[in-house]
C-alpha cells in the first residue's frame, strides 16, 4: 500500500507525466497508469518487447505519489477514458470492485490458461482478489513489495562498536532477531559517533498527511499479535484492535520514535526514510523494499556498506510485515480493452516476469521467485523472500479511505504528539472504524 507520497531515490524517477512508444499507429496506442517511480521506468523498458511483439503502442501516465491516487481515483470514478491499464494500489481493489471499475478477470484467466496459483498466495489475495479469500480476481498481480529493513552494515562491523555493544548488550550487534533488539541497536547507535559524524538510531514511519504512519504502526503492530477482526465474526473489533497486545505493540512504537529516531522525523515517511538513510544518519531505516534497488546502488551507503533484513519477531515470536505493491486492471471504461488484456497475457509470462525482475520490477510470479538462482540474483532477494512470507495487509475495503484517515488521526496523535495513551488511540480507532462500518450497513 502506497497512495499519497512523493519519493525520490537519485535513480531516473523524473518520468514526464505522459511517455510514448513511437513508430506505432497511435490507433493501436495503449495508455497505462502508474505513479512516477523508478519501476515505471523499468515497465517502459519492458513494455518495448510488447509493442515489438504485438505491434500495439505504449503510452503512460506516470503521476507524481503525491497525486496518484487522486488524479487517477478521480478519473476512476468519473468513468473516464485515460486510463485502458491501471496499476492500482491494493488498497483499491474492494471499491474499484463493487463500483465496477476494473474488468473482472476470471473467464479471461480461464481463457488463457493464466492460472493465479502460479503467482506468490499473499500478492494474490492482496492486489487481485475481492472479496478476499475468494477466486473473484480483478487484477493480475504485477509489483510484489513489502516494509523490511535497511541497515549500516559496515557500521554494525566496526570492532570498537562490536565491542561496546557485547559490553552493555552480553550479545553480538548483528542483525535483530526480535523488536526488543531492534530497539536496543536503535538505542546503542542514537547520538554516538560514528565516521566523525553524530549518527542516529531508526527511521521509521511518522507521516501524517497520507498513510505513512499508518504503514509503520501496523508493521509493528502485527508482530505483536494486533488483529483487525474477530477471526470468526468479521467486523467485531472489540478486544482485537484494542487488545492487551495491540496495546503494547504501539507503545512500543512510541517509544522507538521517542527515543531513536533523528531531529526533524516528525512527519517521515519513504522519501524522508531514503533520505535519513543516503545521508548517513541512521543506522537502521523501516522502509519498502521498493527502495533497495537504489541503495545497493548508492555510491555513498550501497554495496558492502548496506544490508537487509525481514521484520523481526514480537514478543511472543511471531513475524508479520505491512504488504505494499499493486496488481495491474483493465478499466473497464477503456475502449481498447481487448488490447488491454494482451498486455495482460503477454505481462504475466514467465520470460517476461524474469526480465521485469532483472530491470529492478519486483515479480510475483513463483517461477520466479522459486527459482534455486532467484535468492542470489541480487543481496536483497533473500529479504524480499523472507518479507512476503510474512505480509498482512491493511483494511482494503471500498471504506478504505475513511478507515485509513482514521487511523492516521489516531496514531499521529499518540506517536508523534504525545496525547493521551495507546489503550486510548485504540478505543478510539475501534470506535472510529465502528462508524464507518455502520455507515456502510456492514455491522
Amino acid at each position: 500500500m502506497k497512495s499519497t507520497l512523493k519519493v525520490s531515490l537519485g535513480l531516473a524517477t523524473g518520468l514526464a507525466a505522459s511517455t510514448a512508444m513511437t513508430g506505432v499507429s497511435q490507433a493501436e496506442d495503449l495508455t497505462l497508469c502508474w505513479a512516477a517511480w523508478d519501476p515505471a521506468n523499468a515497465l517502459v523498458e519492458l513494455s518495448k518487447d510488447f509493442t515489438a511483439q504485438t505491434g500495439i503502442g505504449m503510452k503512460f501516465e506516470f503521476v507524481p505519489w503525491t497525486n496518484y491516487a487522486d488524479r487517477f481515483l478521480n478519473e476512476l470514478n468519473s468513468k473516464g477514458k485515460l486510463c485502458d491499464l491501471i496499476i492500482g494500489d491494493s488498497q483499491w481493489i474492494g471499491g474499484s470492485a463493487e463500483n465496477g471499475h476494473y474488468v473482472k478477470l476470471n473467464d479471461f484467466f480461464d481463457k488463457e490458461g493464466i492460472k493465479m496459483s502460479d503467482f506468490v498466495d499473499a500478492t494474490v489475495v492482496g492486489y487481485s482478489q475481492w472479496p478476499k479469500n475468494t477466486p473473484n480476481y480483478w487484477s493480475l498481480p504485477a509489483f510484489g513489495d513489502v516494509v523490511g529493513w535497511t541497515y549500516r552494515k559496515d557500521w554494525f562491523a566496526k570492532p570498537e562498536l562490536q565491542a561496546a555493544f557485547k559490553e552493555k548488550y552480553g550479545r553480538d550487534l548483528a542483525v535483530p532477531a526480535t523488536f526488543a533488539e531492534l530497539k536496543d541497536i536503535a538505542e546503542f547507535f542514537q547520538g554516538r559517533e560514528v565516521d566523525g559524524k553524530k549518527v542516529y538510531g531508526a527511521s521509521i514511519y511518522t507521516e501524517r498527511g497520507s498513510e505513512g504512519v499508518t504503514m509503520g504502526v501496523m508493521d509493528v503492530l502485527y508482530s505483536f499479535g494486533f488483529k483487525y477482526e474477530n477471526p470468526d465474526k468479521p467486523y467485531e473489533m472489540e478486544g482485537f484492535v484494542n487488545s492487551e497486545k495491540s496495546v503494547k505493540g504501539l507503545e512500543f512504537y512510541k517509544a522507538l520514535y521517542d527515543c531513536c529516531t533523528p531531529p526533524g522525523a516528525s512527519n517521515s515517511y519513504m522519501g524522508e526514510g531514503i533520505d535519513s538513510f543516503k545521508s548517513g544518519q541512521v543506522a537502521l531505516h523501516m522502509n519498502f523494499a521498493f527502495t533497495w534497488p537504489g541503495l545497493q546502488k548508492d555510491e555513498m551507503v550501497g554495496g558492502e556498506k548496506v544490508g537487509f533484513f525481514a521484520n523481526p519477531a514480537g514478543p511472543d515470536g511471531e513475524k508479520l510485515a505491512q504488504l505494499g505493491g499493486q496488481g495491474i486492471s483493465v478499466v473497464s471504461y477503456s475502449d481498447k480493452q481487448d488490447a488491454a488484456l494482451q498486455y495482460i497475457k503477454w505481462f504475466a509470462t514467465a520470460d517476461v516476469q524474469k526480465k521485469w525482475w532483472s530491470l529492478g520490477g519486483f515479480s510475483c510470479l513463483k517461477a520466479v521467485v522459486e527459482d534455486p538462482g532467484f535468492a542470489a540474483s541480487q543481496p536483497y532477494a533473500q529479504t524480499f523472500l523472507d518479507s512476503m512470507a510474512i505480509v498482512k495487509d491493511f483494511w482494503a475495503e471500498p471504506s478504505y479511505a475513511s478507515l485509513l484517515q482514521a487511523s492516521q488521526k489516531r496514531f499521529h496523535d499518540y506517536v508523534v504528539a504525545g496525547q493521551g495513551t495507546a489503550k486510548e488511540a485504540l478505543d478510539g480507532l475501534v470506535k472510529d472504524w465502528t462508524e464507518v462500518f455502520e455507515d456502510d450497513g456492514k455491522m
